[in-house]
């Protein structure tokens, strides 16, 4: 049951709707914006990912050095110690290395659908950033921005924190969820005077790709964690699901849009409810996906049969979502909050 009424107007944003960072670098994708509002214009924080423009028998991997400047390490197609069949992560002497480096991007739009890019970017810092930041989810919780995106290096993919007050100075806080974790949404207040966020830890020798749940007394150290909802065995959803944007909070429950996936890495959107006291209670689920991939743009790019958000906008029963489509471009589409309300299938 899709029940996305999405832009006529889709894509929004292209790879060559933003210089590359630089010279020497292209951009290759738009992905997964996190979303807000700031003095009455709606603002996508988006996801872009470059690399260097391939050469005859040659692949380039660009990377942060120590000292935060541009790194580029070039390696032969033909070398044995190089295993690169995924477009996305290539495997050297044992190491894994993206294939493209990413950082934060700002645009911004007085009508939610043209998109302006602004001057404002956000790099990986440090050793624990070293192979960029992606997929940020923006919060705000009283009169502070959190920015809870992903950390990439060799030593793991990881959670880092940066909050905002006024979009001009930044607060690194560093990493607030080690490796392997990612798709850390905080929730937009506080509940019984504790933070409270959604995250998916992961391993690859046991357990799976669950989305848990973390509270906090001041928005930096978290504990209590519990793991509240797993995948399914089914066509949809039976490898990989993830928290999107902060929970929506309703009359019924705290409602969170996530995404999730199967073994050949198709990904859709679907919906859960939360307990409004107890966030940890899980009341009602999806069944089938409330938005899957299946126009062109979604279907056909960087990595294909994709749809992915971690940023929306709610006025009223409208909720407008921004996502991700096919690893590339960035779209947008509109849900009624009641709909997916009605669509979900009680647990008790």
């Amino acid at each position: 049951m899709d029940l996305a009424r999405r832009f006529p107007q889709n894509p929004l944003l292209s790879p060559k709707s933003v210089a590359p960072s630089a010279a020497n670098l292209q951009v290759i994708c738009l992905l997964n914006p996190g979303v807000f509002k700031w003095q009455n214009k709606i603002f996508l924080l988006v996801r872009v990912a470059e690399n260097v423009a391939p050469q005859k028998g040659k692949l380039f991997v660009p990377m942060r050095s120590e000292a935060d400047l541009l790194e580029i390490m070039e390696l032969k197609l033909d070398d044995p110690d190089l295993i690169s069949s995924d477009p996305r992560v290539i495997n050297y002497k044992g190491l894994d290395y993206l294939t493209t480096i990413s950082y934060l991007r700002l645009f911004s739009s007085t009508d939610g659908v043209n998109f302006k890019p602004e001057a404002l970017e956000l790099h990986g810092k440090g050793y624990l950033e070293r192979y960029g930041i992606e997929d940020c989810r923006v919060s705000r919780v009283d009169d502070t921005f959190y920015l809870t995106y992903t950390a990439v290096s060799s030593n793991g993919v990881a959670v880092g924190l940066r909050t905002t007050k006024d979009w001009q100075s930044f607060f690194n806080h560093g990493l607030i969820f080690p490796p392997h974790n990612k798709d850390v949404a905080i929730f937009d207040e506080k509940i019984n005077g504790k933070f409270y966020a959604l995250h998916r830890p992961s391993s690859k020798d046991i357990g799976g790709n669950f989305i848990w749940l973390a509270e906090s007394y001041d928005g930096l150290h978290w504990g209590n964690h519990q793991c509240i909802l797993k995948t399914r065995a089914n066509d949809w959803e039976n490898t990989r699901i993830g928290a999107g944007a902060a929970p929506i909070k309703t009359a019924k429950g705290w409602l969170e849009i996530y995404h999730a996936a199967n073994e050949n890495h198709r990904y859709c959107l679907a919906a859960v409810l939360l307990d409004l006291n107890d966030p940890s209670a899980v009341l009602a689920r999806s069944e089938t996906p409330i938005m899957e991939p299946k126009e062109s743009y979604e279907l056909n790019g960087f990595f294909g049969a994709v749809i992915f958000t971690n940023g929306h906008l709610v006025d009223g029963d409208e909720l407008t979502i921004y996502y991700g489509a096919a690893d590339e471009l960035i779209c947008g589409a509109k849900f009624s909050i009641e709909e997916i309300l009605k669509s979900l299938v009680y647990l008790a």
